[in-house]
C-alpha cells in the first residue's frame, strides 16, 4: 500500500540524510495522521489506515499547495523558495500516477463527443468540464482538460 511506502522510505531518507525528502515525507506523515484521527472520530470503518485513494488525494491536494506556493514564489520575486517548493513538488509527484497528456485527453474528449453525439456549445462548456473531469478523475489534470475543451469549441 502506498501509505506504508510512503511511511518506510521516512526511515530511507534519515539514512541518506536526504532533508528535503524527508521533511516532505514527515508531513505526508503528519497529514495522514490527521486524516486517520478524522475517520475515527467520525466512526468510519477502516479508520486506522489510508487506502490508496486517500493517500492520493491527499498528495494531489499537496502538490496543489506546492504549485501555488511556487507561483506566489515567483512572482514576489523569492527564487530560493520557489526552487525549494519545486523539489518538493517532484518528490510528491513521484508517489503519483501519471496523468494523461493533453493528446490523450483529446482523444478521450473525441471519442465521448462522438459516442454521445453531443454538440458543444459555448454556454454548456463548464458542464461539459465538469462531465469530463468526473470521467477522467485521477488521470488527467484539470487545467489540462478545460484547455482541450476551450480548444476544441474554439
Amino acid at each position: 500500500m502506498l501509505y506504508d511506502q510512503i511511511k518506510n522510505q521516512i526511515k530511507d531518507a534519515m539514512r541518506a540524510k536526504d532533508a528535503i525528502r524527508l521533511e516532505v515525507l514527515r508531513g505526508l506523515s503528519a497529514i495522514f495522521t490527521n486524516e486517520i484521527i478524522k475517520k475515527s472520530a467520525a466512526g468510519l470503518a477502516g479508520s486506522d489506515t489510508l487506502t490508496d485513494d486517500e493517500v492520493i488525494v491527499i498528495i494531489r491536494r499537496c502538490v496543489k499547495q506546492r504549485k501555488d506556493s511556487i507561483e506566489q514564489f515567483e512572482k514576489g520575486g523569492r527564487k530560493d523558495l520557489a526552487d525549494k517548493e519545486q523539489a518538493e513538488l517532484a518528490i510528491l509527484q513521484a508517489f503519483l500516477p501519471s496523468m494523461m497528456s493533453q493528446e490523450e485527453i483529446a482523444k478521450f474528449v473525441t471519442a465521448k463527443l462522438a459516442e454521445t453525439n453531443t454538440v458543444v456549445d459555448k454556454a454548456k462548456i463548464g458542464q461539459l468540464i465538469g462531465q469530463f473531469m468526473k470521467d477522467l478523475k485521477g488521470k488527467a489534470d484539470g487545467a489540462d482538460v478545460k484547455a482541450v475543451v476551450e480548444k476544441m469549441v474554439g
